[in-house]
């Protein structure tokens, strides 16, 4: 029978078609009082101490929760629209406000000391071990030792942040949708590919449009900074793009994120001095695997002595062919895309066009979904009738060997109005398992490639193919978790610089010849991918390597000196500490109204403040841990090996934050981390 309410309904799956913005609020209230009600039962005097009481009955109710909140979450990310902002922002904050009471009672804290305390909780599995010692370091963190008045100013500075964080992603998003530049004569867009004219093309159609219609979705700006010739049209999409939410730009001061960004800044020093941490970078280290802030600028600034000379002669290089070949002798930043593409094509004959044909949507689908068959002995199925968002979206059933579903997946892969940029993985339901019931893991997969255009699939870049499997890669330390622990199961807890460790991972076999056979065919004739085009995509895999690695390095500073230094007397400076940060690590310096950190929703409106480093901390491990397939190649084996892809599904997919990362490194690779790995990735080594 279904619930009036259907976010209060116990379904399996959540009913999309029938959630509506009234619903929120109401299914919220109950959840939260139903929740506070059973935490009241869980802390009442008499009341048992042991794992089952204490902690089975927090991680029932926070799933119960989940299950109503992460459809509303996902809703607001992919179909947007007013009336769910409206009830969207202030759900959010109630339940901001009720994690942090939740972790700071402290009649529940020493509920779960007394467990870690009693005399056999070292014969508990450790996975349940974890769980508590997990619990108790967030305790800690949420500032459950903190006496009045600090407490209530540490729970109030949450939900401040909470709804900044909404505030800072609405107004990247509005900024976005914003923008448009409607373009009549096909002559402007010359040396745009026809793949791309038909985006825009199709975009113009979405709004009763002739002509072409250039936005600041990402196919569009792709399309225009790599391939147009008219630079004026370059410009001023990068203008607009790299200027949304700030007080630059077409739309300057109407989006603003510059106040957001300091109140956040001010904010998260503040909630880490009351912990006791001097500044939120080192707060946010503590739930992460590098030690110190010194270990990460030394991993960060090693990296840029080695790159910055690479990305310098590669600057050079541009700069000269842009000069002598293309006429432009002052290379402005809305050049270097369309430079370094023609670079690109004279020096390795490559381009993007040619490979997007071996690379149609559906059989990447299919490829993908098969690398991952003969890797782990799983098989993804569609399920026809499953409640999507949109008729784009697809659900399917994730099978083990024996046929058995084990886990689910929506994936959807289309830019669209009202929908978040970028691509990324999140959780709809969480594996667990309280002794009644068994809930599958469920994941949402969400990409914004270009739609289909009439008559063809759609057709992918090389770097979209990565994309997808780098999302897929978190997808599956989602679906193949053997903890039936929410908190500790999948990506949960596991450490920040060590969960992009799958996506990364998986970006390697998109690089390589045998799982690029699996789906890499021309979508009219069949034929596969010319060994002449995979070996110029090889020679090519390196281009720009420097220049790529500068940019990660200029973010990542940027985001851990900004947490670091942070002096309340002067505030945040953040475009002051991102022009140190360039002095030091750029070679290219943009115009001085480029607005880059008001769209950077990574570490103002996402989970990486002071963690952006993360990236490249867990590439190095992600292709350290490659190297074990590589080697069963080099032993005359397959690098899509099934026993070695079993020990990485055992060792690490499946444990979750049930032990540190490291550890589950160590246990696949038999060895800790060697930093030259990285390198190698990039060809710098």
């Amino acid at each position: 029978m279904s619930h009036p309410n259907p976010l209060l309904a116990d379904d399996t799956l959540p009913a999309f078609a029938q959630i509506l913005p009234e619903h929120v609020e109401p299914a919220i209230d109950t959840l939260l009082a139903d929740y506070r009600a059973g935490i009241d039962a869980l802390v009442a005097p008499g009341a048992p101490r042991d794992f089952g009481h204490v902690m089975l009955t927090q991680e029932r109710l926070e799933q119960r929760l989940a299950r109503a909140w992460a459809p509303v979450s996902h809703l607001h990310a992919v179909a947007d629209s007013e009336a769910l902002r409206k009830v969207y922002g202030p759900a959010e904050e109630k339940l901001t406000e009720h994690a942090i009471e939740l972790c700071q009672n402290r009649e529940l804290y020493a509920a779960v000391q007394a467990l870690a305390a009693a005399a056999d909780f070292a014969a508990l599995p450790r996975p349940e071990r974890a769980l508590v010692e997990h619990a108790l370091r967030d305790f800690r963190l949420s500032g459950v030792a903190l006496a009045e008045p600090a407490r209530s100013r540490f729970r109030a500075i949450g939900v401040e942040l909470s709804r900044l964080s909404t505030e800072f992603s609405n107004a990247v998003l509005d900024a976005s949708e914003a923008w448009h530049e409607h373009v009549t004569d096909e002559r402007d867009l010359a040396g745009v590919p026809e793949s791309g004219r038909a985006v825009l093309r199709q975009y113009a159609e979405d709004q009763q449009l002739d002509g072409y219609l250039v936005t600041l979705k990402q196919p569009s700006v792709q399309a225009v900074l790599t391939y147009a010739d008219n630079r004026g049209l370059r410009e001023r999409v990068y203008w607009a793009y790299q200027t949304r939410a700030s007080d630059q730009g077409p739309d300057a001061g109407k989006f603003d994120n510059s106040a957001r960004i300091e109140r956040i800044m001010a904010l998260r020093h503040e909630a880490a001095q009351l912990l006791g941490f001097a500044n939120a970078a080192e707060e946010s280290l503590a739930t992460k695997m590098a030690a110190s802030p010194t270990e990460v600028l030394e991993f960060l600034q090693d990296l840029a002595v080695r790159a910055k000379p690479v990305a310098q002669r590669e600057l050079a290089r541009l700069r000269e062919f842009a000069s002598t070949e293309l006429k432009l002798d002052n290379l402005e930043a809305w050049d270097v895309g369309y430079a370094s593409e023609k670079l690109r094509q004279r020096d390795y004959a490559l381009d993007e066009e040619q490979l997007k044909p071996y690379f149609p949507l559906p059989a990447v689908i299919d490829g993908l979904f098969g690398l991952a068959e003969k890797l782990y002995g799983i098989t993804l199925a569609v399920r026809e009738g499953v409640d999507v968002w949109h008729p784009g979206v697809r659900y399917y059933d994730v099978r083990d060997a024996a046929g058995r579903v084990f886990a689910g997946a929506y994936v959807d892969l289309y830019a669209r109005n009202g929908k978040r940029g970028g691509a990324w993985m999140d959780v709809c339901r969480a594996r667990f398992d309280d002794g009644e019931h068994m809930q599958l893991p469920v994941a949402f997969l969400t990409c914004n490639f270009a739609p289909p255009t009439e008559g063809k699939p759609a057709l992918l870049t090389h770097d979209d193919v990565l994309t997808l499997f780098h999302e897929f890669g978190h997808g599956l330390h989602h679906l193949l978790t053997g903890i039936a622990l929410p908190s500790i199961g999948g990506i949960d807890g596991v450490e920040w610089d060590a969960v992009e460790l799958p996506s990364q991972f998986m970006e390697n076999f998109g690089w390589n010849r045998e799982a690029l056979d699996l789906f890499a065919r021309h979508w009219q004739t069949g034929e596969r991918l010319p060994d002449e085009l995979f070996e110029r995509m090889l020679a090519a895999r390196h281009f720009h390597a420097g220049l790529f690695l500068v940019r990660q390095l200029e973010f990542a500073l940027f985001d851990f000196l900004l947490h670091l230094e942070y002096d309340p007397a002067q505030g945040a400076r953040a475009l002051a500490v991102l022009e140190d940060v360039r002095k030091q690590v750029a070679v290219l310096h943009p115009p001085a109204w480029q607005r880059f950190p008001h769209g950077f929703s990574h570490i103002f409106a996402g989970g990486y403040a002071a963690g952006y480093y993360s990236y490249l901390w867990a590439e190095l491990l992600s292709a350290d841990a490659f190297g074990a397939f590589e080697q069963r190649a080099a032993e005359g084996g397959s690098v899509i090996d099934r026993a070695t892809g079993e020990r990485f599904r055992r060792e690490f997919l499946a444990v979750g934050a049930s032990r540190p990362a490291l550890e589950s490194f160590v246990a696949f690779r038999g060895r800790k981390p060697e930093p030259e790995a990285l390198l190698r990735s990039h060809g710098l080594a």
